[in-house]
């Protein structure tokens, strides 16, 4: 069982695109049921078209998101997760994520998820929160400045109403 340090309580607990809404208290839950695990540069974090067992947490280092539609490949750093959504929907994962740089990472597999939301009903409930404003954000993200061309538009529209 790991264990967190003040400094990885720090970095998790104030990641901008982190799982905000969790609590120091759900961190140190969480990390006493975390694997750590370490990737080196080119090692795979989550598989495309391989069901996950779980979410990794980024501790350390640089890993990209490979999309297959996307030329730029989104990078996720300390603090933040990958194979959420796999995880969301017990489905293949949608993209690679690789080790850009050596990452260090917490594997929490769908077992010991689901038993600490069975015991901490309220830590899963902020622990899904998190994910769905990580999710809106990555989609934001994805859309792009259209997205807020949109709502300028609409916006015009409805002043000159």
């Amino acid at each position: 069982m790991p264990k967190v340090t003040e400094q990885e309580l720090s970095l998790l607990s104030s990641a901008k695109n982190g799982l905000v809404y969790l609590t120091p208290n759900d961190w140190m839950l969480f990390a006493d049921k975390a694997i750590r695990v370490t990737f080196l540069k080119g090692q795979i974090l989550v598989h495309r078209g391989k069901k996950s067992n779980g979410v990794f947490i980024v501790l350390s280092g640089i890993a990209r998101v490979q999309i297959p539609t996307k030329v730029v490949t989104p990078e996720i750093g300390a603090g933040e997760i990958c194979g959420e959504m796999s995880f969301l929907e017990d489905a293949p994962a949608s993209a690679n994520v690789v080790a850009h740089q050596e990452v260090q990472a917490y594997h929490l597999d769908r077992p010991a998820l689901e038993k600490l939301f069975e015991l901490f009903p309220h830590l899963g409930s902020r622990f899904y929160r998190s994910l769905a404003v990580n999710l809106s954000r990555r989609l934001r993200e994805l859309i792009g400045p259209r997205a807020e061309l949109g709502t300028s538009v609409q916006k015009l529209h409805l002043d000159k109403v």
